[in-house]
């Protein structure tokens, strides 16, 4: 019997979609989502809200545009259910939702297409090809008019359709379903479809075919000469839409199968050329650029542009110039430095991952060990929207200066080209930049200045020369009177402060480097909100290239920096806390002086006191201050106790906030950023100050760190983790006696952290920062805890013994890994011992990367150790260890005992093996004499 909706049920729940997309009327539109959310536990859901997207009758005598609004928010509302639960719909729902949702791509309405084509994918996404098997066919025959009767709207919505199943189940799609692939079959279509009449079909072909390309298919090389005829054919279409596509389809190309672009570099430099000068499409004219960015990151082809470099260069300088829009837009911009800053203005913020977030052998880094580490992906905005689905539109938008566009593009390819050929681009730029940089008109002065800034990198050898003019000129443009020209001048300027920065000789500073470095701080504080934040992001730029070099510097920065926090508004404040926080990272401990500290620390003060906790600005300023208090060290200690209090707060509103919406869904889920920053912050702290002062601080912090620290050690966020381990690391070198009593809590919490069995691939990046923090924090417990590590000694070195052995671990966790075994083995060697056979040899082969540290050193003790009790099961690497020993730099031998072990050890095996002599002669001349030498063997 076929399904039919229950009409009192379809026309209420007709009203709650309708007004939970409705702005009019907040209040009605948290009581409509409130409502939808209890609705889907209804076992028929899906089915009203199919039946509302596909086939919502007259009779309910709805406005059109209410009527728009109940289909779109139906449609919404039923691709989320799919997502989060399509195996739990009934198969008959299922079905029913199959049957109705085709329909809808002949809809009118180009956004109900969209909706539709979202509803499949997701479908696809959730059910497998196999659930859906008949799709493909159906969509095909739509999108190619098959039948010979079907309308441009439903070709179009079956395009559309296939497009999104494309790009969003492009693995699966080349996956084997008994002996047969189904881009086999997709890609021959989707070629054939690439010939349909209709312009908007071809481009969403195009588009399709562009999805499979990065992964390489053997579908599709194996049709990439046909794709090849039919892109040089489309290279042609009238529609720009086509072309962009065209465009993109030669980037990707390039990247997979540069030996099918070489034969015809020369036509295709022509086309691009002629594509990125349609004045009239600005998005195809951006395709076109992204191709010089696609060849020049291509060895063997970039070195061929050479050639074409005299069309190529004059070219990207071209679009390098604001168009007519952008003119108007800019010109004169406005002095408002004194106005306070929109809601919109606002960029959001996110907790960021830097050198404090990821710990190895002791040392924050942001790399990891010998620069191979792991590092968080930066958060970014989760809730996304779909091609067709409806956003909250907000007043401003996005500034258009923040778009990824043509003169973004061309100067990033200004930049490739020359880091590739050097002087030819910078020969062909002279030319430009003399006839423009003092340009009466100020677009062409400032993409002069533009230009400038791009070949920084690439052709610094041969600008060299050029500098001494052009560093002072550009210094004065800081005083032109257009700001964008003030704006970019900064950027460039910052792009030569490593060169500045680090000439031989006071008297070149002080001619090149001063004024260059005075004139960026000036526009910090200039009369318009743009140019304060350009300037700011090129005094961090400079700040990274000069490093310590700035030391002499330190007052006359601060003093401007104060100056800054007493004018700026909330938007450029983020910036200003990242310039102190450079400046922190850089000159460290010459931060600390008394003179810096009476200007600096009440300034970051006042602002802390106004910042509220539920504040996003909150982010940086935790960050910003987690870099003083390592630079200022105990000198911190005066600001520490109401930090260090607010910051337990802030953690635990925040793990309450969790709690409570986790049980009422009608409530937001707080933003993990805060317990992320928090917790760096108390463990920068913890590092600063004396261990007493840092004792006092945790004893009387309310509720207690340790309970908080147990919640953050299991929040399911990796960025809240990693910062918990990091935390608990720190609390275990500086204050282990308050550690020590919440060790049976801890423990567990930790072991079960280094399970890296179960890791899923799309979280893998990140866990395994998680899991590199854990190594390192079990490995500082194990050197205060010692023997009391025995009760969970068995389980650690089964995990730690699965890191070391799983070939998917990073290098900088594996290492982290090892020094954990090794100084297990200080307190627990019996245990290790038993299973020495099993990781030495791969102990040995990590080992040996790792820098010679202390903590190489403590690890180094723990395995001697456990060789004492079991010197037997060294048998299969034993002259690996000899060589590890000969390797072994004497000065690290400041770790209490290591020496005395190595002798030890070296003696055992001097007395068990029978011909000694020749056992360590296959070892190097030179690492024999100097066993011989610091062993006395």
């Amino acid at each position: 019997m076929a399904w039919n909706p229950d009409q009192a049920q379809l026309r209420q729940l007709v009203g709650y979609l309708r007004d939970a997309l409705s702005g009019h009327d907040q209040n009605a539109q948290k009581y409509a989502t409130l409502m939808l959310t209890q609705a889907k536990s209804s076992p028929d859901i899906t089915n009203y809200l199919t039946y509302i997207l596909c086939n919502l009758p007259s009779t309910l005598n709805l406005k059109p545009e209410d009527v728009h609004l109940a289909r779109s928010s139906a449609a919404i509302t039923l691709k989320n259910i799919i997502k989060t639960r399509y195996r739990s719909i009934p198969p008959n729902n299922q079905a029913y939702i199959r049957g109705l949702i085709l329909h809808c791509l002949e809809d009118n309405n180009s956004q109900i297409r969209s909706f539709a084509g979202n509803v499949i994918t997701e479908i696809v996404k959730q059910g497998g090809i196999l659930g859906w098997p008949e799709l493909f066919g159906e969509l095909f025959s739509l999108a190619s008019n098959s039948p010979g009767n079907v309308s441009s709207q439903a070709q179009e919505g079956a395009m559309g359709a296939l497009s999104k199943v494309c790009e969003d189940s492009k693995k699966i799609l080349d996956k084997n379903y008994s002996g047969q692939r189904p881009l086999d079959i997709i890609i021959p279509k989707l070629l054939h479809i690439t010939d349909s009449p209709i312009a908007k079909v071809r481009a969403l072909a195009l588009e399709s075919i562009n999805a499979f390309i990065p992964q390489k298919p053997q579908s599709l090389l194996n049709s990439i000469d046909l794709l090849l005829t039919r892109l040089f054919q489309l290279a042609r279409d009238p529609s720009e839409d086509v072309r962009r596509y065209v465009c993109r389809s030669f980037v990707q190309l390039a990247d997979i199968r540069p030996d099918k672009i070489l034969p015809h570099l020369e036509g295709l430099v022509d086309y691009m050329i002629e594509q990125q000068r349609n004045i009239d499409d600005p998005d195809l004219a951006l395709d076109a650029a992204e191709f010089w960015l696609s060849i020049g990151e291509q060895d063997n082809l970039c070195g061929s542009l050479g050639p074409y470099l005299d069309k190529i260069v004059p070219t990207l300088l071209e679009s390098m110039v604001y168009g007519e829009e952008d003119i108007v837009r800019l010109e004169g911009d406005a002095e408002d430095a004194h106005e306070e800053d929109r809601a919109e203005d606002l960029k959001p913020q996110f907790a960021t991952s830097k050198n404090l977030r990821i710990v190895t052998n002791g040392h924050p880094n942001v790399s990891g060990v010998n620069g191979t580490g792991v590092e968080s992906e930066h958060p970014g905005d989760a809730d996304s929207f779909d091609e067709g689905e409806i956003e909250d539109e907000q007043e401003g938008g996005e500034d258009p200066e923040d778009e990824w566009n043509l003169r973004k593009c061309s100067a990033a390819a200004l930049d490739v080209l020359a880091s590739k050929f050097h002087q030819p681009v910078f020969d062909i730029t002279i030319p430009y930049l003399k006839e423009n940089l003092s340009h009466h008109d100020w677009p062409n002065r400032e993409a002069a200045v533009l230009a400038i800034g791009a070949v920084a990198d690439g052709c610094l050898d041969v600008v060299t020369p050029h500098l001494p003019g052009l560093i002072p000129y550009l210094v004065s443009l800081l005083q032109d009177p257009e700001p964008v020209v003030r704006q970019i001048t900064c950027w460039a300027l910052g792009r030569y402060s490593q060169w500045a920065s680090h000439l031989s000789t006071r008297e070149e500073k002080r001619q090149y480097f001063e004024p260059m470095m005075e004139g960026i701080l000036q526009r910090m504080l200039d009369k318009n909100k743009n140019v304060q934040e350009a300037a700011a992001s090129a005094f961090c730029y400079l700040e990274d290239k000069a490093k310590k070099e700035l030391t002499p510097y330190c007052k006359p920065i601060v003093q401007q920096f104060v100056r800054c926090f007493q004018s700026y508004k909330d938007r450029n404040m983020y910036i200003l806390y990242d310039c102190v926080q450079t400046l922190a990272e850089h000159v460290g401990p010459a931060l600390a002086n008394p003179d810096s500290i009476d200007l600096l620390m009440p300034a970051i003060v006042q602002r802390w006191n106004i910042v509220s906790d539920q504040s996003r600005e909150m982010f940086p300023l935790l960050e910003c201050l987690s870099y003083v208090a390592t630079a200022l060290g105990d000198a911190f200690s005066p600001f520490a106790l109401p930090i260090f209090g607010r910051c337990i707060r802030i953690i635990h509103q925040n793990l309450e906030e969790y709690l409570r919406a986790t049980n009422n869904e009608a409530l937001d889920k707080p933003d993990k950023d805060y317990l992320v920053t928090s917790l760096d912050l108390l463990s920068a702290t913890i590092q600063a100050l004396d261990e007493k002062k840092s004792r006092e601080l945790v004893k009387m912090s309310q509720p207690s760190i340790f309970d908080l620290l147990l919640f953050c050690m299991e929040d399911n966020s990796n960025d809240v983790r990693q910062s918990a381990y990091a935390l608990l690391g720190d609390c275990a070198i500086h204050i282990f006696p308050c550690v020590q009593q919440f060790l049976p809590l801890l423990m567990p919490l930790l072991v079960n952290q280094l399970d890296v069995d179960n890791l899923p691939d799309e979280e893998a990046h990140s866990a395994f920062s998680v899991i590199n923090n854990a190594c390192w924090s079990l490995g500082e417990i194990a050197m205060q805890e010692m023997q009391g590590m025995e009760p969970y000694a068995e389980k650690i070195y089964g995990r730690l013994f699965t890191i070391i052995n799983n070939p998917e671990v990073p290098p900088s966790v594996n290492e982290n890994a090892v020094i954990a075994l090794g100084r297990l083995g200080l307190g627990s060697s019996q245990v290790l011992a038993a299973h020495l056979n099993e990781f030495a040899k791969i102990f040995l082969q990590i080992i040996k990367h790792i820098d010679d540290t202390d903590e190489k050193g403590h690890a180094f003790l723990g395995f001697n150790l456990a060789i004492e009790k079991n010197p037997q099961a060294m048998e299969e690497c034993l002259l690996e260890y000899f060589q590890a020993t000969a390797a072994f730099p004497q000065r690290t031998f400041r770790v209490d005992g290591l020496y005395g072990s190595f002798q030890q050890v070296l003696s055992g095996y001097k007395t068990m093996i029978p011909n000694f002599g020749a056992f360590i002669g296959q070892m190097s001349t030179k690492d024999q004499e100097k066993l011989r030498t610091t062993y006395i063997l």
